[in-house]
């Protein structure tokens, strides 16, 4: 146990020492390069800043008015004989947009439900095999501009949907 903890303090200063000698041994500017990289990171986050104030602002939005309540009573009475928990759908619905958010509707979850029940595994499984697909997929296709996403959407909701559907059946085994 001591290796570990001793090498999940070393490693960051490994990495560094490794990387700043290897581009010194190659005699390549590596403060000039990673000043280079600051300034690259410093635009993309301008660039793409309008759209994660827009995602932030949605969620906010889906959350304040009740929509989100409403879609998910809704998709929880269709869903009631597939014996899927119905107080997952909000964070389901929330984690495609917003991991903060989906983390503060988890935690409200906790507070009612409990972090040991059934659904509280189900949803700590849950949240940490689903993406945020569309943050995640605003942000990278922003900041190099790619315009025609083909089936990058439909494929992250299939995915989204498996990893959702697992993480009930892994916490239904593991309960």
């Amino acid at each position: 146990m001591q290796f570990i903890l001793f090498l999940s303090e070393a490693i960051i200063p490994v990495l560094l020492f490794v990387i700043v000698g290897a581009g010194l041994l190659r005699r390549q500017q590596v403060y000039e390069d990673f000043l280079d990289g600051a300034k690259s990171g410093v635009r993309t986050v301008v660039e793409i800043m309008p759209t994660l104030v827009g995602l932030m602002v949605a969620v906010g939005v889906l959350r304040a008015s009740g929509f989100l309540d409403f879609v998910s009573g809704l998709l929880g009475n269709l869903m009631a004989g597939t014996q899927f928990p119905s107080e997952l759908v909000p964070i389901a619905i929330v984690k495609m947009f917003s991991s903060s958010a989906a983390t503060g509707l988890l935690l409200d979850l906790y507070k009612e439900c409990g972090t040991d029940s059934f659904v509280g595994q189900a949803a700590s499984i849950m949240l940490s095999s689903t993406e945020t697909i569309f943050y995640t997929m605003s942000v990278y296709f922003m900041s190099v501009k790619v315009k025609k996403t083909r089936y990058t959407l439909v494929g992250a909701l299939f995915a989204t949907l498996v990893g959702i559907i697992a993480s009930v059946m892994v916490a239904r085994i593991a309960f």
